[in-house]
């Protein structure tokens, strides 16, 4: 086989296409914990008791969605035109579920609230959250469409324009409504439902970037008869496969975080609030290494494309190697910090008490998660979304459950041990698939 320049895959190309990721996955969690320490600074922890559960319960709903982006990202990474119409039948497929979901949830969310164990004084505040967050669903949804697209096409740049605009507006109107307005958790919502407004609006404008002819030629594709799904059903089969796939293995993970939360709830709001503090260090943590995964979904999906083994094994080497050694930066910063971080999400002394009981299992988890992140990106750009979804289903219902059940009597540490093993169970599985595939050289 001949290679190319462009089979080739350096660390600097690795990195160029990471750290916009990287700063823009940080503003996402750096909003939450920005909401965190807003309210962990209200008098009472009810407010950010309320909060942690409502966007644990936005979180659940919405990132069940998040196939969107992942399967957008691989679909359009192997494209071969462009992929304008995998994103025209994303964001399409996104509007419809967000619509759904916001005249499906809406009715439901007093008994998800009880669901999660909230207590008399936190559920008014959870409950007041989600009422508001949900009327940008669809939006939210959309914005996974157009996110995906952007890194399917290697442009990180886009997302981090994105990402950072919104959630410097969404950090500047919870300053406002929530200190300034006294809006307490409808003012944390409201931030938010504008920031997914101005997201979308972004992103449409940062299309036109990517291509001056972006919007004619998908104006193209949707006056063709053969685009829609009754005249190419291939495509929106394809589509659906990977999409139902993710679902699936999003819904699980989801579960699985949410009940972490909710049993936070059953042992008390301070522990609830501890949990939700080092939950957001956790996703934050989560998020930076993500960039080298985004990379790594875009640069193994062209590979694919490629047909190129070289291409994707440089990819997969060079992407690892840079997150390993920001799993080991970030968790010398979480063990030297502990002292310091805490203090600046609440000054509340039972919460930091909870907190600095369970803070070691928060600091083993980064160099334990960063293989199933990277694992994911490869999976993700290969197309090989059952693995991940089987994967997750074993880790989730045959794992992290039967663990938590047998250590309950463990406490917070129980759910938190269970969780460390659910971590391990993703890892172990998809690196058993990926050593398959790599023996059996079948990747392409």
């Amino acid at each position: 086989m001949q290679f190319t320049a462009a089979d080739r895959v350096s660390p600097l190309r690795v990195w160029s296409l990471a750290w916009p990721m990287i700063l823009s996955n940080i503003s996402v969690p750096l909003l939450g914990a920005v909401d965190t320490a807003i309210l962990g600074h209200l008098p009472s922890p009810e407010y950010l008791s309320g909060v942690a559960i409502g966007a644990s319960v936005m979180s659940m709903l919405l990132w069940a969605f998040g196939f969107l982006r992942m399967g957008t990202t691989g679909l359009v990474a192997r494209s071969a035109d462009g992929g304008e119409a995998w994103l025209l039948r994303a964001l399409l497929l996104a509007l419809l579920l967000g619509l759904a979901l916001l005249l499906l949830a809406s009715p439901l969310l007093g008994v998800i609230v009880q669901w999660m164990n909230a207590g008399t004084q936190s559920a008014p505040h959870a409950l007041a959250y989600l009422q508001i967050r949900l009327w940008s669903a669809p939006l939210a949804l959309a914005n996974f469409a157009l996110l995906g697209f952007f890194i399917g096409r290697q442009d990180s740049r886009a997302p981090l324009y994105i990402l950072l605009a919104a959630n410097l507006l969404n950090i500047a109107l919870d300053f406002v409504l929530i200190l300034g307005l006294g809006l307490g958790a409808r003012g944390a919502a409201l931030a938010t439902v504008f920031a997914d407004v101005c997201a979308f609006l972004l992103g449409l404008r940062l299309l036109g970037r990517v291509n001056h002819d972006i919007y004619g030629r998908i104006s193209h594709y949707l006056h063709r008869a053969d685009f829609w799904p009754w005249r190419a059903r291939a495509a929106w089969l394809e589509l659906l496969r990977i999409n139902g796939d993710l679902f699936i293995r999003t819904c699980l993970l989801l579960l699985t975080l949410t009940f972490f939360t909710a049993q936070g709830a059953a042992q008390g709001d301070s522990v609830l609030a501890a949990n939700a503090i080092l939950l957001q260090l956790l996703m934050m943590t989560a998020y930076a290494l993500d960039g080298f995964a985004h990379a790594t979904e875009a640069l193994v999906g062209d590979s694919v494309s490629r047909k190129s083994p070289r291409m994707f094994h440089a990819t997969v080497h060079s992407a690892g190697l840079w997150a390993l050694g920001s799993a080991c930066a970030l968790t010398v910063i979480l063990l030297s910090g502990r002292s310091l971080i805490l203090p600046l999400f609440t000054d509340i002394d039972t919460v930091i008490a909870e907190a600095r009981q369970v803070y070691w299992w928060l600091c083993a988890l980064p160099l334990l998660a960063v293989w199933s992140y990277q694992l994911d990106g490869i999976f993700i750009g290969a197309g090989k979304s059952r693995q991940m979804r089987d994967t997750m289903f074993i880790a989730t219902v045959l794992i992290f459950f039967p663990a938590w059940w047998l250590t309950r009597s463990w406490g917070n540490h129980g759910v938190w041990f269970s969780l460390f093993l659910w971590t391990s169970a993703r890892s172990l599985g998809l690196l058993i698939y990926y050593r398959y595939y790599t023996l059996s050289k079948s990747w392409m």
